[in-house]
């Protein structure tokens, strides 16, 4: 059987792959310490649970509107008011089955065959892939330091056919955030170069430092017309099975994603969006516990990756992951096997550690390591002193 050439193209999310492999190690018996998985250790908030319970008891288990329930839509459209500074109508706003969704969704509004989309890099995995099946063509564009993309560098990688850009800040897998004069700078690119910008903002409760999480929308009211703002529960009330993502941006382009999502997955489950309501209402004291457990994670991983031979960080200003260079440790050998890549670097501290990390190369930037910090503290401490025995076995 011939795939299509749509199937052919896509590549496997590495991070997924490898949780899987780590999963399947597990259950052979295996203790391995994951650090690959972008997942909050920490349990859904209890007044987010009991909405669901009763959602359910109270027999909300049947369709929705596609585009999501009114109730959740109002306090989507109250959460960003409040905290962002962007005023939305309803019928400005799309409920989907995780941010990823969204994102998706946005992507099949937007880009025609053979449209470019410039993409900073390194990037979430997910961004080129979701390019390619619309049957465009994702630019990856090097950062500057600190992993942040200037006006200047979009505009080496501007063509005729340049859609726009997907922008991610917080970033993963960096943990990068720009600042608002850095907004204001891409920005102003976009409006001068009539460009679309999605802007990922799943991670704008984890930063920090003092870091400010600034939505590119809320800069002026052009940008706003031509920015899709995704965001969602995962990450800031550890909801990630719950599957609940949400997009905000002009009328013409939310309803062009909303037939998409008709024609594919209808509306995200009833009970989820109940629960997502309370999240978005309710308190915030554990959103901010969790935010102060992983900056003194961040603080501990990053002090540790910094004293292994090899291995060259910065202490990330957002999210939940330190992207670690580890260039200086390819060209070693362990055991007499010469280790040329960040790929075969991961599988071996997989298969000889016993540590799940995730390789540069799949988001871009080949040369690095992805370590996640959403799990606890011993843990973590377990996996890096598995790690740092390990590496002193290399040659």
């Amino acid at each position: 059987m011939k795939l299509s050439a749509r199937a052919r193209a896509v590549k496997t999310s590495p991070t997924l792959a490898l949780d899987a492999r780590t999963k399947d190690l597990q259950a052979k018996g295996d203790d391995i310490v994951s650090f690959a998985v972008g997942e909050p250790d920490f349990d859904t908030p209890q007044h987010v649970k009991d909405a669901a319970a009763e959602a359910i008891a109270s027999g909300f288990t049947k369709y929705t509107a596609t585009n999501g329930i009114p109730e959740l839509k109002e306090a989507i459209v109250s959460k960003l008011s409040r905290e962002n500074g962007l005023l939305y109508e309803p019928s400005q706003v799309l409920v989907s089955v995780g941010a990823k969704h969204c994102l998706y969704n946005a992507v099949m509004a937007l880009c025609d065959v053979k449209d470019e989309v410039l993409i900073p890099s390194p990037f979430w995995v997910s961004y080129p892939e979701m390019v390619v099946l619309a049957g465009a063509v994702p630019v990856a564009v090097s950062p500057d330091q600190g992993f942040k993309v200037s006006a200047r560098q979009l505009a080496g990688r501007l063509t005729a056919r340049t859609k726009g850009i997907i922008l991610n800040s917080p970033s993963n897998p960096t943990g990068a955030v720009y600042t608002r004069s850095e907004l204001e700078d891409l920005a102003q690119f976009v409006l001068d170069h009539d460009l679309w910008v999605i802007a990922d903002e799943i991670y704008e409760h984890l930063v920090y430092d003092g870091y400010e999480h600034v939505s590119l929308a809320s800069l002026s009211p052009e940008i706003k017309e031509r920015t899709i703002t995704v965001n969602g529960v995962s990450k800031a009330f550890a909801m990630t099975g719950w599957r609940i993502g949400y997009a905000a941006g002009p009328s013409d382009v939310i309803k062009a994603m909303g037939k998409v999502q008709i024609h594919t997955t209808s509306n995200p489950t009833s009970i989820s969006q109940k629960a997502a309501v309370a999240a978005l209402t309710g308190p915030m004291d554990t959103v901010w516990s969790m935010r102060e457990e992983f900056d003194r994670r961040r603080r501990y991983m990053t002090e540790r990756l910094h004293t292994m031979a090899g291995f060259s960080c910065q202490l990330p200003p957002g999210a939940f992951y330190v992207f670690t260079d580890v260039r200086d440790v390819l060209g070693k050998s362990y055991r007499g096997q010469n280790i040329d890549n960040d790929d075969q670097l991961a599988e071996l501290i997989l298969t000889e550690a016993h540590l799940a990390v995730v390789p540069g190369s799949g988001f871009g930037m080949p040369g690095h390591l992805r370590f996640s910090y959403a799990t606890s503290q011993s843990r973590i401490k377990e996996g890096l002193d598995r790690l740092e025995r390990w590496l002193k076995t290399l040659e």
